[in-house]
């Protein structure tokens, strides 16, 4: 077991001992793509509740949870901008779609009985909340799931980058990166049988290495901030909640 692994699992221990979750307060960020299912396109309804449910088991052990979800399943700003597009129309595109997937989100969420806010960047009152800061930390504070939707409310930004300023902002002690595979690899796994998975990996040699756990600009305001980014398997059952707990498998991104 290596440091990473160590401090989790004393930090379960700790929390398993004084009845308390291992983290106060956490992001998870999932692509919108994770909300497809095995489709090629929109929102897979049994999927979103899946994810739903995932979110539910560690809400139950007390863990406030912020949200941050991507919007390539609808409208990915940089290829509309490949395609011809301006970019800043495209990324505007992309933003509203976020907003799509985090109503989707929310619906399944309050469906199983957990209390969710959907808090957009860019202003739109008659679908969700505007931006307001302690607004958002008075909601985690009140035990509900807030969603930050339309990224930064900024073009040229990504919601990997709007997860990192949102889990900042809201003091998260960690970002929980879902993704299809269980960590961080030095090539792609689908691709590559050798490839080599990392226990635990330094923000600058996932720059360095161009890793791709998360834009540039992420990752560098999560390694000025000391905020750890632990990347997990989105499709392992209980994979969210055994992380949480200490367990499973997966590759933590830290100074």
């Amino acid at each position: 077991m290596n440091d990473a692994d160590t401090s989790t699992a004393d930090q379960s221990a700790t929390a398993e001992v004084e009845g308390q979750p291992a983290f106060k307060r956490v992001m998870l960020k999932i692509s919108g793509e994770a909300l497809m299912g095995d489709q090629g396109f929109g929102l897979h309804p049994p999927t979103v509740e899946r994810i739903a449910r995932e979110v539910k088991t560690v809400h139950d052990m007390g863990t406030e949870i912020c949200m941050v979800i991507g919007g390539g399943n609808i409208f990915r700003g940089l290829q509309g901008s490949a395609q011809g597009m301006e970019r800043t129309t495209a990324d505007y595109m992309g933003m509203l779609a976020t907003v799509m997937n985090a109503l989707a989100m929310q619906a399944a969420l309050e469906g199983i009985g957990v209390y969710t806010r959907v808090i957009s960047a860019i202003p739109m009152d008659q679908v969700c909340e505007p931006y307001i800061r302690r607004r958002a930390v008075r909601h985690l504070e009140k035990k509900r799931v807030c969603i930050f939707a339309a990224g930064t409310g900024n073009p040229y930004f990504t919601t990997d980058t709007a997860a990192t300023l949102r889990a900042n902002e809201m003091a998260c002690e960690a970002i929980f990166k879902g993704t299809k595979v269980d960590g961080v690899y030095d090539k792609d796994p689908a691709k590559f049988p050798d490839a080599k998975r990392y226990e635990r990996i330094s923000y600058d040699d996932v720059l360095q290495q161009h890793l791709g756990v998360m834009d540039a600009s992420a990752i560098a305001l999560a390694r000025d901030n000391n905020l750890p980014i632990i990347v997990f398997s989105l499709d392992e059952p209980g994979g969210f909640r055994g992380i949480l707990a200490g367990e499973g498998t997966s590759t933590t991104v830290h100074s």
